[in-house]
């Protein structure tokens, strides 16, 4: 008699191409779908770009009434779900908010209730931080599980006395490190497209366009390197809120013919090969994939230092002061060697092959669902 597979409610929350719907996709592509199945919830009723997939992969996808429009909606939808779908493993990765997915789940009387911390914060962000302020200390409360893609990011949601005690679960953001090897005929074949030239010399970014991620650092950061690197061009992969104003400031600076904003793109593991050096100077992160990632395909690395030192898996990658002048960046930047290594090793001895960390993770959902856990 054949089982079937574990179900497993995936909030998710807003689909931006951002890196947290990238972990859970990356591991839904490679999980074991016999024993374990993931069912997601969307905010919004728009189609998202994950919907397709989803679906190929025998997957659910459930649509709801955006949190920031009516948050009792959203958790009554979430609660009907849940109940009627009787879902008895609910997976939040909405960060603090959270304790709006678990709360219906508790009520709804499912057995497993994880709570999976991507993100931390910072002073800077206005609203977004007073909410996060306000909101951590209940996140935890409706769960009964807990995650976090990181250390830092464990300590920041949890605190360290918990971390310490062994409750938490640290769940790498790994990848496919086959997928993201370097290509050299895919950075022929890219940057010819993209009529790039040979000897250019291309900086990469990945990101949402938001306070966040720091693109008007980045810029002068890359107004520096064309002053010493006339053949210099910057990539920038996404979109978001502050898209047009970073699109003002290159216009302003005259470097409208070296920066090209691409957009959302579904190509970015290729992108990468058209890379020669990968900068991400972000206010705060968790652990984000997109360094993973390029890391994956060998590419130098140039990361902020308030980002966690745990997103350091190949000994190339630099992390640089966030204090420091755009001009001390682009100096050690160009001085980087953009010659690329096999990384593999190095990638799976930090625990970032895709294939082990899902028998991990396959291996929690099943052990949770058979004790049955409640708080």
């Amino acid at each position: 008699m054949q089982h079937q597979p574990i179900r497993v409610l995936q909030v998710i929350g807003i689909v931006c191409g951002g890196g947290v719907e990238a972990v859970i996709m990356n591991y839904y592509r490679h999980i074991d779908r016999n024993r374990v199945q993931f069912d997601f919830v969307i905010d919004g009723y728009e189609e998202s770009l994950l919907d397709e997939e989803i679906k190929k992969l025998g997957g659910r996808v459930y649509h709801v009434e955006p949190y920031r429009k009516n948050i009792l909606k959203t958790m009554y939808q979430l609660y009907r779900i849940i109940k009627d779908n009787h879902y008895d493993i609910v997976h939040s990765n909405m960060n603090t908010l959270s304790v709006f997915a678990l709360f219906p789940a508790w009520l709804a009387g499912t057995k497993v209730r994880i709570l999976h911390n991507h993100s931390t914060a910072v002073k800077h962000e206005g609203m977004r931080t007073v909410m996060k302020k306000i909101l951590r200390p209940l996140s935890p409360l409706f769960a009964n599980r807990y995650a976090a893609c990181s250390r830092l990011a464990g300590e920041w949601m949890y605190g360290k006395k918990m971390m310490e005690s062994g409750k938490v679960k640290i769940i790498n953001n790994a990848i496919d490190l086959n997928e993201y090897a370097f290509n050299e005929s895919l950075r022929q074949k890219y940057r010819k497209e993209l009529a790039i030239e040979e000897n250019a010399f291309v900086v990469g970014h990945v990101g949402r366009f938001m306070y966040q991620k720091n693109h008007a650092f980045l810029i002068d950061i890359f107004a520096e390197i064309v002053k010493k690197k006339v053949n210099a061009i910057l990539f920038l992969i996404g979109d978001g809120p502050l898209r047009q104003e970073m699109e003002e400031k290159v216009k302003a600076k005259g470097l409208t013919d070296k920066v090209k904003f691409l957009g959302l793109r579904k190509d970015v593991k290729a992108l990468y090969n058209v890379m020669d050096v990968f900068v991400l100077p972000s206010w705060y992160e968790g652990l984000p994939v997109v360094s993973v990632e390029a890391q994956a395909n060998g590419l130098p690395c140039f990361l902020s230092d308030m980002i966690t030192p745990e997103a350091k898996l190949i000994s190339s990658t630099r992390f640089l002061s966030i204090e420091s002048e755009a001009g001390e960046w682009s100096k050690v930047i160009i001085k980087s060697n953009p010659h690329r290594c096999n990384v593999k090793m190095e990638m799976e001895h930090a625990g970032f092959d895709i294939d082990k960390e899902c028998e991990t993770l396959q291996n929690m959902y099943q052990t949770d669902t058979i004790l049955g856990i409640h708080r």
